[in-house]
Protein backbone atom coordinates (compact mmCIF):
# COMPACT_ATOMS: atom_id res chain seq x y z
CA UNK A 1 0.00 0.00 0.00
CA UNK A 2 1.11 3.66 -0.90
CA UNK A 3 2.53 5.80 2.13
CA UNK A 4 -0.33 8.20 1.06
CA UNK A 5 -3.27 7.13 2.61
CA UNK A 6 -5.80 10.09 2.13
CA UNK A 7 -6.14 12.69 -0.02
CA UNK A 8 -7.85 15.52 -0.92
CA UNK A 9 -7.77 17.95 -3.49
CA UNK A 10 -9.54 21.05 -3.66
CA UNK A 11 -12.30 20.28 -1.17
CA UNK A 12 -14.50 22.84 -0.60
CA UNK A 13 -18.21 22.07 1.20
CA UNK A 14 -20.77 24.53 2.10
CA UNK A 15 -24.14 23.67 4.39
CA UNK A 16 -27.45 24.29 3.34
CA UNK A 17 -27.77 27.52 4.23
CA UNK A 18 -24.54 28.64 2.31
CA UNK A 19 -22.46 28.65 5.59
CA UNK A 20 -19.24 27.92 3.95
CA UNK A 21 -17.23 25.48 5.94
CA UNK A 22 -14.10 24.94 3.43
CA UNK A 23 -12.93 25.95 0.16
CA UNK A 24 -10.53 24.60 -1.88
CA UNK A 25 -8.74 22.44 0.53
CA UNK A 26 -6.24 20.42 -0.29
CA UNK A 27 -3.96 18.10 1.88
CA UNK A 28 -2.51 14.20 2.20
CA UNK A 29 -2.47 12.46 5.25
CA UNK A 30 0.11 9.62 5.39
CA UNK A 31 0.28 6.14 7.08
CA UNK A 32 1.15 6.57 10.60
CA UNK A 33 -0.87 8.18 13.74
CA UNK A 34 -2.30 11.40 12.83
CA UNK A 35 -3.96 13.76 15.40
CA UNK A 36 -6.33 16.72 13.74
CA UNK A 37 -7.01 19.58 16.21
CA UNK A 38 -9.01 22.67 15.57
CA UNK A 39 -11.28 25.05 17.45
CA UNK A 40 -14.98 23.71 17.91
CA UNK A 41 -17.20 24.81 14.74
CA UNK A 42 -13.78 25.01 12.03
CA UNK A 43 -14.90 21.61 10.55
CA UNK A 44 -13.17 18.81 12.08
CA UNK A 45 -16.18 16.53 12.03
CA UNK A 46 -17.07 17.67 8.83
CA UNK A 47 -13.93 16.46 7.52
CA UNK A 48 -13.67 13.17 8.97
CA UNK A 49 -17.40 12.96 7.25
CA UNK A 50 -16.29 13.81 3.98
CA UNK A 51 -13.51 11.71 3.82
CA UNK A 52 -15.63 8.95 5.07
CA UNK A 53 -18.33 9.67 2.23
CA UNK A 54 -21.02 10.46 4.49
CA UNK A 55 -21.14 14.02 2.98
CA UNK A 56 -20.73 14.57 -0.67
CA UNK A 57 -18.45 17.87 -1.40
CA UNK A 58 -19.43 20.89 -3.26
CA UNK A 59 -16.30 20.37 -5.31
CA UNK A 60 -13.03 18.45 -5.22
CA UNK A 61 -12.41 14.98 -4.68
CA UNK A 62 -11.45 12.31 -1.45
CA UNK A 63 -9.22 9.15 -2.26
CA UNK A 64 -8.94 6.81 0.52
CA UNK A 65 -6.58 3.70 -0.34
CA UNK A 66 -7.29 0.69 1.55
CA UNK A 67 -10.70 -0.61 3.58
CA UNK A 68 -11.94 2.38 5.95
CA UNK A 69 -12.81 2.37 9.59
CA UNK A 70 -14.89 5.05 10.72
CA UNK A 71 -16.11 5.84 14.04
CA UNK A 72 -18.42 9.01 14.96
CA UNK A 73 -18.55 11.25 17.60
CA UNK A 74 -22.13 10.22 18.09
CA UNK A 75 -22.93 6.08 17.25
CA UNK A 76 -26.49 5.74 15.30
CA UNK A 77 -27.31 2.70 17.29
CA UNK A 78 -30.42 1.39 18.89
CA UNK A 79 -30.52 -0.42 21.87
CA UNK A 80 -31.75 -3.62 21.08
CA UNK A 81 -28.91 -4.38 19.25
CA UNK A 82 -26.23 -7.49 20.65
CA UNK A 83 -22.81 -7.12 20.63
CA UNK A 84 -22.26 -9.38 17.67
CA UNK A 85 -24.72 -7.50 15.92
CA UNK A 86 -22.87 -4.33 16.28
CA UNK A 87 -19.51 -5.47 15.41
CA UNK A 88 -21.01 -6.99 12.16
CA UNK A 89 -20.47 -10.85 12.89
CA UNK A 90 -23.77 -12.12 13.72
CA UNK A 91 -24.33 -13.49 10.67
CA UNK A 92 -20.74 -14.65 10.01
CA UNK A 93 -21.43 -16.72 13.35
CA UNK A 94 -24.60 -18.24 12.53
CA UNK A 95 -23.42 -19.44 8.87
CA UNK A 96 -20.21 -21.22 10.97
CA UNK A 97 -22.89 -22.71 13.84
CA UNK A 98 -24.68 -23.91 10.66
CA UNK A 99 -21.62 -25.61 8.70
CA UNK A 100 -21.04 -26.94 12.16
CA UNK A 101 -24.12 -28.44 12.44
CA UNK A 102 -23.77 -30.05 8.87
CA UNK A 103 -25.70 -28.03 6.79
CA UNK A 104 -23.27 -27.32 3.37
CA UNK A 105 -25.39 -24.65 2.23
CA UNK A 106 -22.87 -22.96 -0.57
CA UNK A 107 -24.32 -19.54 1.19
CA UNK A 108 -22.59 -20.24 4.36
CA UNK A 109 -19.32 -20.50 3.01
CA UNK A 110 -19.88 -16.94 0.81
CA UNK A 111 -20.85 -15.45 4.16
CA UNK A 112 -18.09 -17.07 6.39
CA UNK A 113 -15.19 -16.12 3.28
CA UNK A 114 -11.66 -16.59 5.25
CA UNK A 115 -13.43 -15.75 8.60
CA UNK A 116 -13.44 -18.71 10.23
CA UNK A 117 -11.48 -17.58 13.65
CA UNK A 118 -13.95 -14.39 13.95
CA UNK A 119 -15.25 -15.78 17.17
CA UNK A 120 -11.45 -16.09 18.57
CA UNK A 121 -10.21 -12.63 16.95
CA UNK A 122 -13.62 -10.68 18.75
CA UNK A 123 -13.09 -12.29 21.78
CA UNK A 124 -9.00 -11.05 21.58
CA UNK A 125 -10.08 -7.46 20.31
CA UNK A 126 -12.50 -7.09 23.37
CA UNK A 127 -10.52 -8.27 26.01
CA UNK A 128 -7.72 -5.95 24.84
CA UNK A 129 -10.40 -3.08 24.89
CA UNK A 130 -11.54 -4.06 28.30
CA UNK A 131 -14.93 -5.69 27.44
CA UNK A 132 -13.64 -9.03 28.42
CA UNK A 133 -17.00 -9.16 30.39
CA UNK A 134 -19.10 -8.84 27.25
CA UNK A 135 -21.26 -11.63 25.68
CA UNK A 136 -21.92 -11.54 22.06
CA UNK A 137 -25.46 -11.60 23.04
CA UNK A 138 -25.67 -8.81 25.27
CA UNK A 139 -28.08 -5.88 24.28
CA UNK A 140 -26.65 -2.86 24.16
CA UNK A 141 -29.34 -0.61 26.18
CA UNK A 142 -27.43 -2.58 29.31
CA UNK A 143 -24.09 -1.17 28.06
CA UNK A 144 -22.76 2.17 29.71
CA UNK A 145 -21.74 5.09 27.05
CA UNK A 146 -18.36 4.27 27.42
CA UNK A 147 -18.67 0.17 26.49
CA UNK A 148 -20.60 1.35 23.66
CA UNK A 149 -17.29 3.99 22.59
CA UNK A 150 -15.18 0.97 22.54
CA UNK A 151 -17.33 -1.60 21.26
CA UNK A 152 -17.75 0.91 18.30
CA UNK A 153 -14.23 0.45 18.07
CA UNK A 154 -13.52 -2.94 18.21
CA UNK A 155 -16.47 -3.11 15.02
CA UNK A 156 -13.83 -0.75 13.25
CA UNK A 157 -10.80 -3.31 13.97
CA UNK A 158 -12.42 -5.78 13.40
CA UNK A 159 -12.42 -4.70 9.57
CA UNK A 160 -8.77 -4.88 9.76
CA UNK A 161 -9.05 -1.54 8.05
CA UNK A 162 -6.44 0.50 6.26
CA UNK A 163 -7.35 3.66 7.12
CA UNK A 164 -9.16 4.11 10.21
CA UNK A 165 -10.98 7.62 11.33
CA UNK A 166 -11.94 8.30 14.89
CA UNK A 167 -13.98 11.18 16.49
CA UNK A 168 -13.09 12.18 19.94
CA UNK A 169 -12.90 8.12 20.83
CA UNK A 170 -12.58 8.82 24.03
CA UNK A 171 -15.25 10.68 25.21
CA UNK A 172 -17.14 9.19 27.94
CA UNK A 173 -13.77 6.27 28.99
CA UNK A 174 -12.89 6.10 31.93
CA UNK A 175 -8.87 6.07 32.90
CA UNK A 176 -8.64 2.63 32.73
CA UNK A 177 -10.88 2.36 29.16
CA UNK A 178 -8.52 5.34 27.71
CA UNK A 179 -5.89 3.66 28.63
CA UNK A 180 -6.56 0.28 26.77
CA UNK A 181 -8.07 2.30 23.82
CA UNK A 182 -4.21 3.93 23.69
CA UNK A 183 -2.22 1.09 23.62
CA UNK A 184 -4.84 -0.66 20.91
CA UNK A 185 -4.43 2.40 19.10
CA UNK A 186 -0.79 2.50 19.48
CA UNK A 187 -0.47 -1.05 18.03
CA UNK A 188 -2.52 0.19 14.66
CA UNK A 189 -0.01 -0.16 11.67
CA UNK A 190 -2.44 1.50 9.12
CA UNK A 191 -3.28 5.17 8.57
CA UNK A 192 -5.25 6.77 11.66
CA UNK A 193 -6.58 10.21 11.61
CA UNK A 194 -8.33 11.19 14.61
CA UNK A 195 -10.41 13.97 15.90
CA UNK A 196 -9.69 14.70 20.24
CA UNK A 197 -8.85 17.31 22.65
CA UNK A 198 -7.53 14.60 24.53
CA UNK A 199 -4.32 15.90 25.40
CA UNK A 200 -2.85 12.09 26.55
CA UNK A 201 -3.76 10.41 23.16
CA UNK A 202 -2.34 13.33 21.19
CA UNK A 203 0.56 12.87 22.71
CA UNK A 204 0.99 9.42 20.85
CA UNK A 205 0.44 10.68 17.78
CA UNK A 206 3.27 10.22 15.24
CA UNK A 207 2.12 13.96 13.48
CA UNK A 208 -0.45 16.50 14.44
CA UNK A 209 -3.01 17.96 11.55
CA UNK A 210 -4.58 21.50 12.63
CA UNK A 211 -6.92 22.97 10.61
CA UNK A 212 -6.75 26.76 10.92
CA UNK A 213 -8.42 29.59 8.69
CA UNK A 214 -9.41 27.06 6.00
CA UNK A 215 -5.64 25.43 5.41
CA UNK A 216 -4.96 22.16 7.12
CA UNK A 217 -1.12 22.15 8.18
CA UNK A 218 1.04 19.13 9.24
CA UNK A 219 3.26 19.35 12.34
CA UNK A 220 5.73 16.15 13.00
CA UNK A 221 5.91 15.08 16.54
CA UNK A 222 3.20 14.44 19.11
CA UNK A 223 1.15 17.37 20.43
CA UNK A 224 3.90 18.78 23.21
CA UNK A 225 6.17 19.11 20.39
CA UNK A 226 3.27 20.96 18.14
CA UNK A 227 2.35 23.16 21.13
CA UNK A 228 6.05 23.75 21.66
CA UNK A 229 6.19 24.77 17.33
CA UNK A 230 3.38 26.85 17.66
CA UNK A 231 5.31 28.91 20.60
CA UNK A 232 8.20 29.34 18.40
CA UNK A 233 5.89 30.45 15.82
CA UNK A 234 4.09 32.92 17.51
CA UNK A 235 7.45 34.41 19.14
CA UNK A 236 8.44 35.33 15.49
CA UNK A 237 4.96 36.27 14.42
CA UNK A 238 4.79 38.56 17.44
CA UNK A 239 8.69 39.58 16.65
CA UNK A 240 7.66 40.22 13.26
CA UNK A 241 4.55 42.75 14.09
CA UNK A 242 6.38 44.67 16.41
CA UNK A 243 9.27 45.18 13.02
CA UNK A 244 7.03 46.12 10.72
CA UNK A 245 4.52 48.64 13.17
CA UNK A 246 8.35 50.41 13.66
CA UNK A 247 8.80 50.26 10.02
CA UNK A 248 5.55 51.77 9.42
CA UNK A 249 5.74 54.79 12.16
CA UNK A 250 9.52 55.39 10.50
CA UNK A 251 8.25 55.42 6.71
CA UNK A 252 4.59 57.88 8.06
CA UNK A 253 7.58 60.13 9.62
CA UNK A 254 9.45 60.06 6.56
CA UNK A 255 6.66 60.92 4.58
CA UNK A 256 5.38 63.38 6.87
CA UNK A 257 9.28 64.96 6.92
CA UNK A 258 8.92 64.81 2.91
CA UNK A 259 6.25 66.37 2.61
CA UNK A 260 7.26 69.55 5.42
CA UNK A 261 10.38 69.83 2.56
CA UNK A 262 8.50 70.38 -0.20
CA UNK A 263 6.07 72.98 0.76
CA UNK A 264 9.43 74.68 2.42
CA UNK A 265 11.33 74.11 -1.03
CA UNK A 266 8.22 75.57 -2.47
CA UNK A 267 7.74 78.52 -0.36
CA UNK A 268 10.97 79.51 -1.16
CA UNK A 269 11.29 78.87 -4.94
CA UNK A 270 8.34 81.61 -4.81
CA UNK A 271 10.40 84.13 -2.96
CA UNK A 272 13.44 83.66 -4.58
CA UNK A 273 11.72 83.53 -8.62
CA UNK A 274 10.13 86.88 -7.48
CA UNK A 275 13.08 88.84 -5.93
CA UNK A 276 14.75 87.89 -9.54
CA UNK A 277 12.40 88.68 -11.39
CA UNK A 278 12.52 86.43 -14.51
CA UNK A 279 9.95 86.30 -16.89
CA UNK A 280 7.07 85.15 -16.10
CA UNK A 281 6.60 82.17 -18.56
CA UNK A 282 10.11 80.93 -17.06
CA UNK A 283 9.16 81.22 -13.84
CA UNK A 284 5.82 79.15 -13.98
CA UNK A 285 7.88 76.24 -15.64
CA UNK A 286 10.43 75.92 -12.59
CA UNK A 287 7.58 76.24 -10.40
CA UNK A 288 5.90 73.25 -12.25
CA UNK A 289 8.86 71.19 -12.31
CA UNK A 290 9.14 71.63 -8.62
CA UNK A 291 6.08 70.42 -7.99
CA UNK A 292 6.31 67.43 -9.89
CA UNK A 293 9.69 66.28 -8.05
CA UNK A 294 7.79 66.96 -4.64
CA UNK A 295 4.82 65.13 -5.83
CA UNK A 296 7.40 61.88 -7.05
CA UNK A 297 8.69 62.32 -3.73
CA UNK A 298 5.81 61.73 -1.99
CA UNK A 299 4.20 59.20 -4.33
CA UNK A 300 7.19 57.33 -3.48
CA UNK A 301 7.49 58.00 0.56
CA UNK A 302 3.25 57.24 0.10
CA UNK A 303 3.82 53.60 -1.79
CA UNK A 304 6.28 52.95 1.01
CA UNK A 305 4.00 53.38 3.68
CA UNK A 306 1.02 51.47 1.58
CA UNK A 307 3.94 48.56 1.69
CA UNK A 308 4.72 48.82 5.34
CA UNK A 309 0.75 48.80 6.39
CA UNK A 310 0.66 45.25 3.76
CA UNK A 311 3.87 44.01 6.13
CA UNK A 312 2.04 44.63 9.28
CA UNK A 313 -1.00 43.22 8.28
CA UNK A 314 0.19 40.10 6.72
CA UNK A 315 2.68 40.11 9.84
CA UNK A 316 -0.61 40.01 11.52
CA UNK A 317 -2.71 36.77 10.21
CA UNK A 318 0.11 34.98 11.51
CA UNK A 319 -0.31 36.32 15.17
CA UNK A 320 -3.15 33.51 16.42
CA UNK A 321 -5.90 35.19 18.36
CA UNK A 322 -6.22 32.22 20.92
CA UNK A 323 -6.82 33.67 24.99
CA UNK A 324 -6.31 32.62 27.98
CA UNK A 325 -8.60 33.64 31.10
CA UNK A 326 -6.31 35.11 33.87
CA UNK A 327 -8.24 36.71 36.73
CA UNK A 328 -7.60 37.94 40.75
CA UNK A 329 -10.64 36.24 42.20
CA UNK A 330 -9.85 37.04 46.25
CA UNK A 331 -13.34 36.58 47.18
CA UNK A 332 -12.59 32.91 46.72
CA UNK A 333 -10.13 32.57 49.29
CA UNK A 334 -10.38 29.75 51.88
CA UNK A 335 -8.37 29.18 55.00
CA UNK A 336 -6.23 26.17 55.34
CA UNK A 337 -7.43 23.59 57.34
CA UNK A 338 -10.90 25.32 56.98
CA UNK A 339 -13.38 22.31 57.42
CA UNK A 340 -15.97 22.93 54.07
CA UNK A 341 -17.84 19.43 54.23
CA UNK A 342 -17.58 16.28 56.45
CA UNK A 343 -20.21 13.33 55.00
CA UNK A 344 -19.60 10.21 57.22
CA UNK A 345 -20.66 6.59 56.51
CA UNK A 346 -22.93 8.09 53.82
CA UNK A 347 -25.49 5.61 51.67
CA UNK A 348 -27.55 6.22 49.16
CA UNK A 349 -29.68 4.31 46.70
CA UNK A 350 -31.06 4.76 43.31
CA UNK A 351 -33.64 2.82 41.15
CA UNK A 352 -33.74 0.06 44.40
CA UNK A 353 -29.98 -0.30 43.68
CA UNK A 354 -27.21 0.38 46.46
CA UNK A 355 -24.84 2.76 45.18
CA UNK A 356 -22.35 2.92 48.04
CA UNK A 357 -21.54 -0.77 49.84
CA UNK A 358 -21.19 -0.81 54.05
CA UNK A 359 -20.24 0.75 55.68
CA UNK A 360 -21.04 3.40 53.23
CA UNK A 361 -18.74 6.79 52.16
CA UNK A 362 -16.84 8.98 54.37
CA UNK A 363 -15.30 12.22 52.51
CA UNK A 364 -13.72 15.40 54.50
CA UNK A 365 -12.82 18.78 52.52
CA UNK A 366 -10.61 21.04 53.89
CA UNK A 367 -10.34 24.57 51.85
CA UNK A 368 -8.20 25.31 49.52
CA UNK A 369 -7.88 21.32 48.73
CA UNK A 370 -8.13 20.57 44.93
CA UNK A 371 -9.57 16.70 44.53
CA UNK A 372 -9.43 14.94 41.69
CA UNK A 373 -12.66 12.17 41.90
CA UNK A 374 -12.03 9.18 39.41
CA UNK A 375 -13.11 5.64 38.96
CA UNK A 376 -14.90 3.52 36.86
CA UNK A 377 -18.06 4.77 34.27
CA UNK A 378 -21.01 3.66 36.25
CA UNK A 379 -18.99 3.74 40.16
CA UNK A 380 -21.30 6.97 41.26
CA UNK A 381 -19.08 9.39 40.76
CA UNK A 382 -21.86 12.52 39.96
CA UNK A 383 -24.12 10.74 42.71
CA UNK A 384 -21.67 11.73 45.03
CA UNK A 385 -20.83 15.24 44.01
CA UNK A 386 -24.86 15.42 43.75
CA UNK A 387 -24.67 14.57 47.58
CA UNK A 388 -22.20 17.60 47.86
CA UNK A 389 -24.13 20.22 46.68
CA UNK A 390 -27.70 18.93 48.63
CA UNK A 391 -29.32 17.83 45.42
CA UNK A 392 -29.52 14.12 47.04
CA UNK A 393 -30.59 12.98 50.41
CA UNK A 394 -28.32 10.24 51.55
CA UNK A 395 -30.63 7.42 53.16
CA UNK A 396 -27.96 6.57 55.84
CA UNK A 397 -25.18 8.81 57.69
CA UNK A 398 -24.74 12.45 58.71
CA UNK A 399 -23.54 15.17 56.60
CA UNK A 400 -22.11 18.60 57.64
CA UNK A 401 -21.64 22.01 55.02
CA UNK A 402 -19.61 25.29 56.10
CA UNK A 403 -21.54 27.85 55.85
CA UNK A 404 -19.84 28.63 52.17
CA UNK A 405 -21.18 28.62 48.97
CA UNK A 406 -21.20 25.53 47.02
CA UNK A 407 -21.29 25.96 43.39
CA UNK A 408 -21.78 22.79 40.72
CA UNK A 409 -20.67 22.70 37.05
CA UNK A 410 -22.35 19.46 36.06
CA UNK A 411 -21.66 17.87 32.87
CA UNK A 412 -25.09 18.97 31.05
CA UNK A 413 -23.41 22.80 30.79
CA UNK A 414 -27.35 23.78 31.82
CA UNK A 415 -27.53 26.30 34.33
CA UNK A 416 -28.29 29.03 32.83
CA UNK A 417 -31.46 29.94 30.86
CA UNK A 418 -30.68 29.74 26.59
CA UNK A 419 -32.76 32.63 26.15
CA UNK A 420 -31.24 35.74 28.48
CA UNK A 421 -28.21 37.06 27.84
CA UNK A 422 -25.04 36.52 29.68
CA UNK A 423 -25.12 39.92 30.65
CA UNK A 424 -28.32 39.33 32.34
CA UNK A 425 -27.57 36.34 33.99
CA UNK A 426 -24.43 37.73 35.51
CA UNK A 427 -26.23 40.77 36.72
CA UNK A 428 -28.36 37.95 39.16
CA UNK A 429 -25.29 36.37 40.36
CA UNK A 430 -23.39 39.38 41.24
CA UNK A 431 -26.28 42.17 41.78
CA UNK A 432 -24.06 44.71 43.80
CA UNK A 433 -21.39 44.97 41.70
CA UNK A 434 -21.71 47.82 39.32
CA UNK A 435 -22.65 47.55 35.83
CA UNK A 436 -19.36 48.93 34.50
CA UNK A 437 -17.55 46.02 37.09
CA UNK A 438 -19.55 43.73 35.70
CA UNK A 439 -18.67 44.69 32.18
CA UNK A 440 -15.22 44.53 33.17
CA UNK A 441 -15.00 41.33 34.76
CA UNK A 442 -17.15 39.41 32.21
CA UNK A 443 -14.66 41.29 29.46
CA UNK A 444 -11.88 39.43 31.38
CA UNK A 445 -13.91 36.05 30.76
CA UNK A 446 -13.78 36.88 27.13
CA UNK A 447 -17.11 38.72 26.83
CA UNK A 448 -16.34 41.71 25.21
CA UNK A 449 -18.88 44.55 23.73
CA UNK A 450 -22.07 43.00 22.18
CA UNK A 451 -20.60 39.37 23.11
CA UNK A 452 -22.02 40.05 26.54
CA UNK A 453 -25.10 40.70 25.63
CA UNK A 454 -25.97 37.18 23.38
CA UNK A 455 -28.45 34.99 24.14
CA UNK A 456 -26.79 32.15 26.05
CA UNK A 457 -28.89 29.90 23.21
CA UNK A 458 -26.21 30.79 20.72
CA UNK A 459 -23.14 30.28 22.38
CA UNK A 460 -20.95 27.38 21.67
CA UNK A 461 -19.79 24.54 23.99
CA UNK A 462 -16.54 26.64 24.97
CA UNK A 463 -18.40 30.20 24.93
CA UNK A 464 -21.27 28.91 27.06
CA UNK A 465 -19.08 27.10 29.76
CA UNK A 466 -17.07 30.23 30.30
CA UNK A 467 -20.62 32.24 30.65
CA UNK A 468 -21.33 29.76 33.53
CA UNK A 469 -17.69 30.40 34.85
CA UNK A 470 -18.35 33.96 35.49
CA UNK A 471 -21.50 34.02 37.33
CA UNK A 472 -20.27 30.77 39.21
CA UNK A 473 -16.89 31.96 39.99
CA UNK A 474 -17.73 35.94 40.62
CA UNK A 475 -20.72 35.69 42.35
CA UNK A 476 -22.22 36.75 45.53
CA UNK A 477 -21.02 35.28 47.89
CA UNK A 478 -18.39 33.45 46.14
CA UNK A 479 -18.28 30.01 46.09
CA UNK A 480 -15.93 28.54 48.68
CA UNK A 481 -16.16 24.79 47.41
CA UNK A 482 -16.33 23.80 43.57
CA UNK A 483 -17.98 20.98 41.96
CA UNK A 484 -16.65 19.71 38.58
CA UNK A 485 -17.99 16.69 36.65
CA UNK A 486 -16.57 16.31 33.57
CA UNK A 487 -15.79 19.79 32.44
CA UNK A 488 -14.02 18.82 29.40
CA UNK A 489 -16.22 16.33 27.76
CA UNK A 490 -16.49 18.24 23.94
CA UNK A 491 -14.40 21.27 24.64
CA UNK A 492 -11.82 22.41 22.28
CA UNK A 493 -8.26 22.69 23.44
CA UNK A 494 -8.52 26.23 23.52
CA UNK A 495 -11.74 25.97 25.32
CA UNK A 496 -9.61 23.38 27.85
CA UNK A 497 -7.21 26.48 28.03
CA UNK A 498 -9.28 28.48 29.56
CA UNK A 499 -11.08 26.63 31.47
CA UNK A 500 -7.46 26.11 33.14
CA UNK A 501 -6.69 29.15 33.25
CA UNK A 502 -9.70 30.12 35.32
CA UNK A 503 -9.49 27.17 37.83
CA UNK A 504 -5.91 28.14 38.50
CA UNK A 505 -6.98 31.59 39.34
CA UNK A 506 -9.78 30.06 42.02
CA UNK A 507 -8.43 30.16 45.26
CA UNK A 508 -11.02 27.53 47.30
CA UNK A 509 -11.41 24.06 47.35
CA UNK A 510 -13.01 22.26 44.21
CA UNK A 511 -13.65 18.20 43.42
CA UNK A 512 -13.26 18.08 39.23
CA UNK A 513 -14.37 14.01 37.72
CA UNK A 514 -12.27 14.14 34.93
CA UNK A 515 -10.44 10.77 33.38
CA UNK A 516 -7.97 14.15 31.67
CA UNK A 517 -5.16 13.54 33.03
CA UNK A 518 -3.18 16.07 31.98
CA UNK A 519 -5.89 18.47 32.75
CA UNK A 520 -6.02 17.51 36.20
CA UNK A 521 -2.21 18.39 36.31
CA UNK A 522 -2.88 21.44 34.72
CA UNK A 523 -4.74 22.62 37.57
CA UNK A 524 -2.79 21.59 40.37
CA UNK A 525 -4.28 18.76 41.60
CA UNK A 526 -3.02 17.93 45.40
CA UNK A 527 -5.80 14.80 46.72
CA UNK A 528 -6.38 11.65 44.36
CA UNK A 529 -9.40 9.64 45.28
CA UNK A 530 -10.97 6.93 43.82
CA UNK A 531 -14.62 5.72 43.63
CA UNK A 532 -14.93 1.55 42.68
CA UNK A 533 -17.14 -0.94 44.05
CA UNK A 534 -19.06 1.45 45.76
CA UNK A 535 -15.96 2.50 48.31
CA UNK A 536 -14.15 5.67 48.05
CA UNK A 537 -10.34 5.66 48.78
CA UNK A 538 -7.63 7.85 49.01
CA UNK A 539 -4.57 6.66 46.74
CA UNK A 540 -1.60 7.93 44.93
CA UNK A 541 -1.26 10.28 41.85
CA UNK A 542 -0.81 8.99 38.96
CA UNK A 543 2.72 9.11 37.14
CA UNK A 544 2.55 11.57 34.94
Amino acid sequence: MSDISVVCSNLSFTWPDDTPVFEDLSFTVPTGRTGLVAPNGTGKSTLLKLIAGELRPAAGSVSVAGTLGYLPQSLPLTGDLTVAEVLGIAGTIRAIDAVESGDVDEKHFTTIGDDWDIEERTRAQLDRLGLDNLTLDRVLNTLSGGQIISLGLAAQLLKRPDVLLLDEPTNNLDLDARTKLYDTLEDFTGCLLLVSHDRALLDRMNRIAELDRGELRLYGGNFTAYEQAVEAEQEVAEKNVRSAEQELKREKRELQQARERADRRQSNAARNLKDAGLPRIFAGNMKRGAQESAGKAGQMHASRVSEAKAKLDEAGRAVRSEQRISLDLPDTHVPTGRNLFLGEQLRVSLGGKEIFTEPGVNLSVRGPERIALTGPNGAGKSTLLRLLIGELAPHAGEITRADGRIAYLSQRLDLLDPDRTVAEHFADFAPQRSEAERMNLLARFLFRGQRAHLPVGVLSGGERLRAILACILCAEPAPHLLLLDEPTNNLDLVSVGQLEGALNSYQGAFIVVSHDARFLREIGVNRWLRLDGGQLTEVAAPAA
